[in-house]
């Protein structure tokens, strides 16, 4: 007893910690398994609601931009409104988004409502950081962050196993049915158990921010869009790069001078921050990139049925919850610098076994290199994570979470762009199952630099910053 009155306190005391995530939590999964889901059943889209393959990614892209342009209004959202609120208020959206993508009977409606959920998960997934780093004492917070890293790692890695079942019995409508139960559920623990966790503070909104981070935002997942399907060097694509480009700069160097930034940037002051955050972001756009890519390798070159593809990536998927589930212990216990090199390096043998195999490969040989990459990623996550919101306090924790979380779907974004645009690029042989191989190994040597590019950064994690 002695002992826990001399430990660390949390920054705010709440009735229920444990509880007050839970919703968050479901939540944040919720939106984080979505991400993904599509990727397994965009050929079954195609052929319903007869669009191609470039307006099909629109679905999972989309999704993503609405995010990007969400995330950096958590923090602002909560100074002006208590936290129960703002959550209500993204998981009644998500609720919203869901209900009108699953009665959808053509694209657009389908794609309007991705895009209303996207808002939802822009603001829960930063909250669910930030929050956790308010309502728990620093020496349970590798633990923790922990925990919320395998919804980040794990809703991605399992959605389209449980995707490639689901569409084996039922229409790809399903698949955004599945969702609405934990949506109400994340809802109901929201409603009763999370508490104000923000001083409202109401700061004045700088509407030019605003602006200027929705057409930054907007402008690089747009040009990478494009670029998937008309080349990186064509002249729509760099226009919209340099637009996007130049409004992230102006909007970088407008949080820097204002009184009441939308994101404090002066975050990037604390080194292991910025570290910490370039850290995750390699890891994020190697996971999606990944993910983007295994499933259409198992259908299209492996030639294996939806169901079956879903099974295929189910031990990757057990292998990423368990690593994800003691990762955040191993960081309370060890700190994050041994844990982050050894996960990417972990992450490039899993991604060098998927390069040297091929349509010939047996499938354990396959399984074996996404069971390793699966190790490695989330084994380098929560630790480069907690290491870098870690080295924040006060109202600096939120902005620091809502920076990260929005350059991971930023990263996420461009991962799964630049991916597409390496299997157009493969595709240009003749013979179809070389041309869609090819593609593939080309989008898995993107995400083996990454992997290799994360490991390097990691030798610039030193100490804890708050052990």
């Amino acid at each position: 007893m002695e002992l826990e009155q001399t430990m660390p306190r949390a920054r705010v005391s709440v009735k229920h910690p444990a509880l007050a995530m839970v919703g968050l939590m479901i939540g944040s999964f919720s939106g984080m398994f979505s991400e993904t889901a599509l990727n397994v059943g965009l050929t079954t889209i195609i052929n319903s609601l007869q669009v191609s393959q470039a307006t099909a990614q629109w679905l999972v892209t989309g999704y993503m931009l609405v995010i990007g342009i969400f995330m950096p209004l958590s923090g602002l959202l909560t100074r002006w409104f208590s936290t129960k609120k703002v959550v209500l208020g993204a998981l009644g959206a998500f609720i919203i988004g869901v209900l009108i993508s699953a009665t959808g009977s053509n694209f657009a409606v389908v794609l309007t409502g991705r895009l209303i959920q996207g808002i939802g998960t822009g603001l829960v997934l930063p909250l669910m950081f930030s929050v956790a780093m308010q309502i728990f004492p620093p020496y349970r917070l590798g633990t923790v962050i922990g925990l919320a890293a395998l919804v980040v790692m794990f809703a991605p890695a399992i959605a389209p196993t449980v995707t490639g079942i689901v569409l084996s019995a039922f229409t790809w409508n399903a698949v955004f049915w599945l969702l609405l139960p934990f949506l109400v559920i994340a809802f109901i623990f929201v409603a009763f158990f999370l508490e104000n966790v923000y001083q409202q503070t109401k700061d004045p909104v700088d509407w030019l921010s605003i602006v200027e981070s929705t057409i930054g935002f907007a402008g690089i997942i747009f040009g990478a869009s494009f670029a998937s399907r008309s080349g990186w060097l064509s002249l729509p694509v760099i226009i919209t790069l340099v637009v996007g480009l130049l409004a992230l700069v102006a909007f970088a160097f407008r949080q820097l001078k204002i009184k009441y930034p939308i994101l404090n940037l002066h975050a990037f002051n604390q080194s292991a921050f910025t570290v910490g955050t370039v850290l995750v972001m390699f890891d994020f756009g190697l996971i999606l990139g990944s993910m983007y890519l295994f499933p259409m390798y198992l259908q299209q070159v492996i030639k294996l049925p939806i169901a079956t593809t879903g099974l295929v990536m189910l031990p990757g998927g057990i292998a990423n919850a368990i690593t994800s589930g003691i990762a955040g212990r191993l960081y309370d216990n060890f700190g994050a610098k041994w844990l982050s090199r050894l996960g990417f390096l972990i992450a490039v043998f899993g991604v060098a076994i998927l390069l040297v195999s091929g349509p010939t490969s047996s499938i354990g040989l396959i399984i074996l290199g996404h069971v390793i990459l699966m190790i490695g990623a989330p084994l380098a996550m929560s630790p480069s994570q907690t290491y870098g919101l870690n080295s924040l306090t006060g109202k600096l924790s939120a902005d620091g979470s809502a920076i990260l979380n929005t350059l991971e779907q930023i990263v996420g974004a461009l991962s799964t762009a630049i991916a597409t645009s390496l299997l157009a690029i493969g595709t240009s042989q003749s013979d179809q199952l070389m041309a869609v191989n090819s593609g593939i190994h080309y989008g898995f040597w993107f995400v083996l630099l990454l992997a290799l590019a994360g490991f390097l950064l990691a030798f610039g994690v030193h100490h804890e910053s708050s052990k």
